[in-house]
C-alpha cells in the first residue's frame, strides 16, 4: 500500500515571513521537504497545498505539484481536508500530513507510519514520537509530549510534562511528540468536521479532538527528531549542515576534497 502525502504551506508566519520559499541552498526550503518525502518508499504522491500564488509557482518551478486550496482554513488538517474532498477516492486510502518546514525528515519514518495503518485496520491515523535529547528539557511548553499504552497508542498529549515524576516512582518514559500524521482518507473529513474540544482549546493541540472523540492513534517510536525550521536561525542552522554534507560552499562551488 501506497500514500499520498500533502504538505501544507503557507506564507504568513510570525517568527519567518516567507519560510517555503528562502533558497540560500539554490533550493526553495518547501522543495528540501519535497524531495525528503518522495524518497519514502510508500509515498507514491506528494501535493503541497497553499493558499499564496507565491508558493505555488516556486514549487511548480521545481516540477512539484500544487492543490490550490481556500485561505481561511484554521489548521493544516482542513486544509489537507480540502484538497481531499476535491481529490475523491483518487487520494488513495491512506494520506500523510508532513510539516512544510521540515527538510531533514526521514523519509523511512514515513515509511513507518504508512505501515503502522496498513497493519491496524481499526487505526484512523498515527503520529511519530522519539524519546527526549538528555540536554532537552521536557518542561518546555513548546515541546509536545505523549504518552502510550501497552500496545503503543496515545493516551494523553500534553504541553506539561507527562507523567509527573512525583515522590520514588521515577521519571517516567516522557515522550517527544513529532507533529507528522498519517491518516485514512476517509477519517480526515469525519475529524475537520468535529468542532474544537474543550481539551484541544486548552491545551491548543488538535489530536486531542481525536482523543476526545473515542478515537485511537497510534504512535510509532523513532531513533531521533528531525530539526524543524521555525525561525531564521534555525534556517541559518539548516543551511550550514546542508552545506557541511554536500560540500557546497556559499558561492555554490563544490568544496575541493
Amino acid at each position: 500500500m501506497t500514500a499520498l502525502a500533502v504538505i501544507p504551506a503557507r506564507y504568513a508566519s510570525v517568527r519567518f515571513p516567507g519560510k517555503p520559499l528562502v533558497r540560500e541552498t539554490g533550493k526553495f526550503l518547501i522543495q528540501h521537504v519535497v524531495e525528503r518525502v518522495l524518497a519514502a518508499r510508500r509515498v507514491a504522491r506528494v501535493l503541497v497545498a497553499t493558499d499564496d500564488a507565491r508558493i505555488a509557482d516556486a514549487v511548480r518551478s521545481f516540477g512539484g505539484a500544487v492543490a490550490m486550496t481556500r485561505a481561511d482554513h484554521a489548521s493544516g488538517t482542513d486544509r489537507i481536508a480540502e484538497v481531499l474532498e476535491a481529490l475523491g477516492p483518487d487520494a488513495g486510502e491512506i494520506v500523510l500530513n508532513v510539516q512544510g518546514d521540515e527538510p531533514e525528515i526521514d523519509p523511512a519514518d514515513l515509511d513507518r507510519l504508512v505501515e503502522r495503518l496498513e497493519r491496524e485496520r481499526d487505526l484512523p491515523a498515527a503520529t511519530l514520537a522519539c524519546a527526549f535529547r538528555e540536554d532537552a528539557d521536557p518542561g518546555d511548553p513548546n515541546a509536545v509530549k505523549v504518552v502510550t499504552d501497552l500496545a503503543g497508542r496515545a493516551l494523553y498529549f500534553s504541553r506539561a510534562r507527562i507523567p509527573y515524576p512525583r515522590g520514588d516512582g521515577g521519571a517516567g518514559r516522557c515522550l517527544l511528540h513529532l507533529g507528522v500524521y498519517a491518516y485514512r482518507r476517509g477519517f480526515v473529513a469525519e475529524f475537520a468536521g468535529w468542532p474544537a474540544s474543550e481539551l484541544e482549546r486548552v491545551e491548543r493541540l488538535e489530536q486531542l479532538r481525536i482523543l476526545e472523540h473515542g478515537r485511537p492513534i497510534g504512535v510509532e517510536i523513532v531513533e531521533r527528531a528531525s530539526i524543524g525550521v521555525d525561525t531564521p536561525e534555525d534556517y541559518r542552522r539548516f543551511v550550514e549542515r546542508w552545506r557541511a554534507q554536500t560540500g557546497v560552499s556559499e558561492t555554490g562551488q563544490h568544496r575541493a576534497g
